[in-house]
């Protein structure tokens, strides 16, 4: 699987410590940082994920909330700004969440690497849950 990750200058940090756990445990990492702005780096990291289905993004940047906003304006991406290891299981399974994003002022090392070990193992459930999928992809 390939994660695309991307961090404005306050997710810097927090990204590189979560792309080396990814590296360490063969995941295939593509980084879309590039010294960019919130806003630059999570419309590059969705731009990549949505255009291998086999992908997932991951975007920090301060509070996560900036870059959950950017995700949620790009036709067909499905994000989720989180800060514990269920939710961002949750939102994989039942939303079928493509990109999450974190706050590196909310959100530490062992926990992101967590969340993140936690969105990536999580699989789409489908079923009752694509009604709902099908209900935020028609919002674009």
């Amino acid at each position: 699987m390939k994660v695309v990750l991307g961090a404005d200058v306050d997710g810097k940090e927090l990204k590189d410590i979560v792309k080396d756990y990814l590296i360490q445990n063969g995941f295939d990492v593509v980084d879309k940082s590039a010294d960019r702005d919130f806003v630059d780096t999570t419309v590059a990291v969705a731009k990549e994920v949505l255009a291998d289905e086999d992908s997932l993004g991951v975007v920090f940047d301060a509070y996560g909330d900036g870059s959950f906003m950017v995700a949620t304006k790009i036709k067909g991406m499905i994000a989720a700004e989180v800060s514990d290891e269920r939710s961002a299981y949750m939102t994989r399974g039942h939303n079928n969440s493509r990109i999450i994003t974190m706050g590196s002022k909310i959100v530490g090392t062992e926990l992101a690497k967590n969340i993140v070990k936690e969105f990536l193992r999580a699989g789409y459930d489908g079923g009752r849950h694509q009604i709902r999928v099908d209900m935020l992809n028609k919002m674009c």
